[in-house]
């Protein structure tokens, strides 16, 4: 037995002041960089010019669905794939240090909705800021007030949603915008507290003043299309909602900052009802015939999400929406029709039936008559829309091999048209491409009727662009 005299401590209670001064270190660390930077705020003002946004890419000729018509088979094409995974599936930001519990017995919730989930936040009141005008001063007196330890359990509530409903970076910053407008009263305040709560979140931004409005600004790796940017640091910069081209900006980075990405890895976990059931069935195979609905507040969420590229690279959009998994709900319920009707088939047969499942269980539109614009469906918005287009096809189909038969997937641009390739583990006859010497399959969900390894005819085939997506 060992016994501790007067003044030796054992090494639990070692173990907890250890713990305690990491608290106190990461803290006053935490506190000194937000006073720095409510000094930032009084002075590193500049005026920027924006960049003007970069539009959606548009094929000028879109390849209009066809029928299929049985050709000979052609030699496979070999190509120097542009094979991009979109940035690594690094973990999310965090807070620069850990941000204590702060005890308030008096402390209450405040309420809110949020695509259909009521979310609670402790609010103190010295979050219900108001900025009277957009003057150096009144912006850097408020972060000030914003910096008290009252907001620690605002911030950890905030943070907590953001686990408990899967919000991917864009949700949460749409989350923390929701919340900041319903509690506060003047709208300059409402951005001022979205921009500290999304900054203390470990996220990388910038305030700026557009005449006589705050504007927060956030970095993204992303390009976005259809949206003017601020180029910062080598780094792009989007306002957050609409705003002017040309603003002041104060430029000053806040320790341990992270861009915010669009991919998103996991479902968002949104409320609400489903959409109402809708029968979608294959011309060819009687017995997959699907009933299917999606979360109604899903598609909302979608339909709020900006289009973006990697790298500079256009064909990378199209991999923000077919590496986002399905909706368990919807799973659930369409993949108990699809899973009897491929149960026992080979890959080949079973790719068969989901292709043509495809091809004709849904009606083929142009975006730019359905929508003004291109627009790239997410596989729930293909299933919940009356029409969809060739990369709506190719994204859905895309979803369902990767998902069933586990199996590689390419998705496969020709000028004006966009289809499918898969990479089987049996030998496949028919038109193929070959991917770092790995033999891919022409599937094309757009061409009506036709099998797998059939390409559709007349398509630019010398201009093909390829990108692997992820399973």
């Amino acid at each position: 037995m060992v016994f501790v005299g007067h003044g030796q401590q054992t090494m639990h209670e070692k173990y907890a002041q250890f713990k305690d001064e990491v608290k106190t270190e990461y803290s006053s660390f935490r506190d000194d960089c937000n006073k720095r930077y409510a000094q930032f705020l009084l002075t590193a003002w500049d005026w920027y010019d924006g960049n003007v946004p970069i539009p959606i890419p548009k094929d000028e000729n879109p390849v209009p669905p066809k029928p299929y018509h049985k050709g000979k088979d052609r030699t496979p094409i070999v190509i120097h794939p542009i094979n991009v995974k979109p940035i690594e599936n690094t973990p999310q930001p965090k807070p620069i240090g850990p941000i204590k519990e702060q005890s308030n017995p008096d402390e209450k919730y405040f309420s809110f909705g949020f695509y259909g989930n009521t979310c609670k936040v402790r609010m103190p009141e010295v979050a219900n800021i108001k900025v009277a005008d957009c003057s150096p001063k009144s912006i850097s007196n408020g972060w000030d007030k914003l910096c008290s330890a009252e907001m620690n359990n605002a911030l950890r509530d905030c943070l907590e949603m953001r686990i408990r409903h899967n919000l991917c970076d864009w949700a949460y910053l749409a989350f923390l915008d929701v919340l900041s407008k319903n509690y506060c009263s003047n709208l300059n305040g409402a951005t001022l507290l979205m921009a500290f709560m999304f900054c203390q979140s470990g996220y990388q931004m910038r305030l700026g003043v557009d005449g006589e409005t705050l504007v927060m600004l956030y970095g993204s790796k992303h390009q976005i299309y259809d949206k003017g940017y601020f180029l910062l640091d080598g780094l792009n910069f989007y306002p957050y909602g609409e705003h002017s081209i040309s603003m002041s900006i104060c430029n000053a980075a806040f320790d341990g900052e992270s861009p915010l990405s669009l991919l998103i890895l996991s479902e968002q976990k949104l409320g609400g009802n489903l959409s109402t059931h809708r029968e979608i069935k294959s011309e060819r195979y009687a017995d997959l015939n699907v009933q299917s609905c999606v979360p109604e507040n899903l598609v909302k969420f979608y339909n709020q999400y900006p289009t973006s590229a990697l790298d500079g690279n256009p064909m990378t959009r199209w991999a923000m929406y077919a590496n986002t998994p399905l909706a368990e709900k919807t799973k659930t319920l369409i993949y108990s029709f699809i899973k009897k009707s491929i149960d026992g088939l080979s890959a080949e047969m079973a790719a068969n039936k989901l292709l043509n499942w495809v091809q004709t269980g849904f009606v083929y539109e142009y975006d730019d008559k359905i929508w003004g614009h291109d627009r790239a469906f997410f596989a729930e918005e293909s299933l919940y829309y009356p029409y969809c287009d060739c990369e709506d096809r190719a994204i859905l189909f895309s979803r369902l091999v990767r998902d069933f038969l586990d199996l590689d997937v390419a998705l496969i641009y020709y000028p004006g048209h966009l289809a499918t390739a898969v990479c089987f583990n049996e030998e496949v006859s028919g038109d193929a491409i070959s991917i770092d010497n790995r033999k891919f399959i022409i599937c094309d969900p757009t061409y009506i009727g036709a099998p797998v390894g059939a390409q559709m005819p007349d398509l630019e085939y010398n201009k093909i662009q390829v990108l692997v997506l992820t399973r």
